[in-house]
């Protein structure tokens, strides 16, 4: 490749989960300190960046279409841009992304960004450059500090994961668990609450598997990183995704209904209904354990929304053990959830098991799972009217006036007032609902 000017400008484009948005944020902030900005709104980007995810299938092909439009934008206008691919896709086909997009100067896994800009330094001089390395915590000592990204913020306390489900990538693009100091995610915290953060959501793969010691040296989990950080001034709400039912412990159960700060959602992935789907899929609960859990959150925070993930279609799925995964659905009456169509993912356990499903029985089940999800979303909307409740403003409404935000149980809200600015913490009742969004009243004063 010939050499190119230093980038001016850059544009991250994410896909799949939260961590991804996280990772693209801290991707962003390292070419900040390089001077490297945003492009603006509308025109193109110097180098632009394919922050990738692996779970869903047809994800790596998706990945070259990004790549073929961008050669071609670049073609038209006569300014080809660099491009890198990062992310999941990046971590497990790193080779053939450089075998076959020749138009890609960098490819880096999601455990390496934090060696970003030394690798745009070589791909400014010509040379293409890989990084799938896989440290386990160096790349959050070279990131630079937090930058303010709106009233809502994200902090990585956890990676990889240990679990293997016969179905996931996961474990082979992130790696084993890891977690972050305790000491490290504190200073993080507060640095975003600095900001102007008012809003922080834990995450990790397994974010409750998290584990460290505290500023005593005593060894504390999740709930007592929570307890600690709703100390902190300014920090109005904490959340944390994405969870799973072996890794709960008693203290963060406890920590639902004794830390005020701590909203009251819970997002537990379940997978299906039916126990030998279930060992199939090496997920290490069954239904009745899973439910027993639901049982013990409630008992702590009666009102707290549960959201779950749903597989449909695994290989050997019959029609009874489908029924199962929708009275599960009917038994917890989650106020949100994510479904899917099973997807093979080359290297996973799953992807040559016997008895794969047909796309269009997989196509049925999903239609009717996404249903029974949708009638629970709106029953539980339904039944928040007339509650009063803070909403964290998170931008503007399509009309002057109108604005838009989250209730503490993580459901859209909008509603009309004068004087109001994102970032407050609004006083509204819960007036109208549909199945994805509720009107609110005002009926409290502002906090700035």
């Amino acid at each position: 490749m010939k050499p190119q000017t230093p980038p001016q400008t850059y544009r991250v484009k994410s896909f799949g989960c939260q961590m991804n948005v996280y990772d693209g944020e801290r991707m962003g902030e390292l070419l900040a300190e390089r001077g490297i900005q945003p492009a603006p709104e509308g025109e193109e980007a110097d180098l632009v960046i394919l922050n990738t995810c692996h779970i869903r299938e047809k994800a790596a092909e998706k990945v070259y279409s990004d790549i073929g439009r961008l050669v071609a934008t670049g073609k038209e206008s006569g300014k080809a841009p660099l491009i890198a691919v990062a992310g999941c896709v990046a971590q497990a086909e790193g080779e053939e992304i450089m075998a076959r997009a020749p138009a890609v100067s960098i490819v880096v896994g999601p455990q390496a960004y934090h060696r970003l800009p030394e690798m745009l330094d070589k791909a400014t001089n010509g040379e293409r450059a890989t990084d799938t390395d896989m440290p386990a915590i160096a790349k959050f000592d070279a990131l630079p500090q937090r930058k303010k990204r709106g009233p809502s913020a994200f902090l990585t306390v956890q990676e990889g994961c240990d679990k293997f489900c016969t179905y996931c990538v996961v474990p082979y693009t992130r790696g084993a668990e890891i977690s972050r100091p305790f000491a490290h995610l504190v200073t993080e915290a507060n640095k975003l609450v600095e900001a102007g953060a008012k809003e922080i959501t834990l995450l990790g793969q397994n974010v409750n598997a998290w584990e460290g010691e505290d500023d005593k040296g005593r060894p504390v989990g999740l709930g007592g990183l929570i307890r600690t950080l709703a100390a902190i001034d300014g920090l109005e709400r904490i959340r944390y995704t994405t969870s799973h039912p072996n890794d709960m412990d008693d203290d963060l159960i406890a920590a639902h209904g004794e830390v005020a700060k701590l909203m009251p959602y819970l997002h537990l992935p379940v997978q299906a209904g039916n126990d030998r789907i279930l060992k199939a899929m090496n997920r290490q609960h069954t239904a009745e354990s899973y439910l027993k859990l639901i049982e013990r959150f409630r008992a702590v925070r009666p009102d707290i929304a549960l959201s779950g993930d749903f597989i449909v279609g695994f290989p050997g799925e019959t029609e009874a053990e489908f029924q199962d995964t929708l009275n599960i659905v009917d038994e917890v009456r989650y106020a949100a959830c994510f479904s899917f169509k099973y997807s093979p993912r080359p290297g996973t356990p799953a992807a040559t098991m016997e008895g794969q499903i047909a796309a269009e029985v997989m196509d049925d089940r999903l239609q009717r799972l996404q249903q029974r999800i949708g009638a629970h979303q709106y029953a539980f909307n339904q039944a928040s009217i007339g509650k009063t409740c803070s909403v964290l403003v998170e931008r503007t409404g399509r009309h002057p006036g109108q604005w838009l935000g989250k209730s503490p149980w993580l459901q859209s809200v909008w509603f009309e007032q004068e004087g109001v600015a994102i970032g407050d913490l609004v006083e509204v009742e819960l007036a109208e609902a549909g199945p994805n969004s509720l009107k609110g009243l005002v009926r409290g004063k502002v906090t700035v």
